[in-house]
């Protein structure tokens, strides 16, 4: 099975502008790079990532664009940009320049204002996006849901995805209004899901099996536009490996045929983010 990675991270301890993580995350509180990437696959047929910014600072997507964006492993790059930036518009066509750098992402969970992404002040960002073809990754909570509807319906033409689930509470199982929110954010053709970063929502020791609930959920709603990601290294934090959540997405997935499993784990991202088979 070919594995296009939606969704994972490089980070340098002490790099341009990387504040994160810290050494309250142990297991990840080291370099990673391509290399440890490849290591980590092992005998997965790996071809292709997406690498998603992990710091809201503009050092950070510099770095990535310059350094570890030109691993050829790496297809493409989702950055970050201040929208609120009187200048937001002229970084984003900037950015939109550089090879490989197909999307941004404004870190939302971090953002105390829930409605933010409704601000008229981040309309000229948003705007900027749409004109040079860029796709916006949303990290976001149950809290944010019903805004992120509002802002899709807002901006049809703005391909929209949703990473990790949008973060459902699975620590305590709770699965509804996420379900319901979700189901009308799915409605919309311009926004999609990636299966990533679940382990990391759930309680220390809780089964992996406590997540099937909602991938079948995320399955059901979205489709043929769910794409999977590892959300690796943060990943590691929860003790799992890259190898072990390739195979726990292939059981909670249920009997998925050929080609519904290569959708799922190359196809989608690929269609997303334009890349190139």
């Amino acid at each position: 099975m070919r594995i296009v990675d939606a969704h994972q991270h490089f980070w340098k301890i002490g790099g341009p502008g990387h504040s994160w993580p810290d050494a309250e995350w142990p297991r990840i509180h080291r370099d990673f790079g391509p290399d440890d990437l490849r290591d980590e696959a092992g005998d997965l047929d790996l071809v292709g990532t997406v690498l998603v910014q992990s710091q809201p600072d503009d050092r950070d997507t510099d770095w990535m664009c310059a350094t570890v964006g030109n691993d050829p492993l790496v297809r493409a790059i989702v950055g970050w940009v201040d929208f609120e930036r009187a200048d937001a518009a002229e970084r984003i066509a900037d950015l939109a320049g550089r090879d490989k750098l197909v999307g941004l992402r404004p870190m939302l969970q971090a953002i105390d204002d829930s409605n933010w992404i409704l601000r008229d002040d981040i309309v000229p960002a948003i705007a900027a996006m749409i004109a040079h073809g860029l796709r916006f990754d949303a990290l976001v909570q149950p809290r944010h849901l019903k805004s992120l509807r509002r802002f899709a319906v807002a901006w049809p033409d703005l391909p929209i995805v949703i990473d990790h689930g949008a973060k459902p509470f699975a620590a305590t199982g709770e699965l509804d209004p996420w379900r319901d929110d979700m189901t009308a954010l799915a409605a919309l053709p311009n926004i999609w899901c990636k299966l990533s970063g679940l382990r990391t929502e759930q309680a220390p020791g809780q089964q992996t099996d406590a997540l099937r609930p909602y991938v079948a959920h995320i399955l059901k709603v979205f489709g043929q536009r769910t794409m999977w990601g590892s959300d690796w290294p943060v990943l590691l934090h929860t003790g799992d490996s890259y190898g072990d959540w390739v195979r726990d997405t292939r059981a909670l997935a249920g009997a998925l045929n050929e080609a519904a499993e290569q959708r799922l784990f190359a196809g989608a991202a690929m269609q997303f983010y334009g890349l190139d088979a």
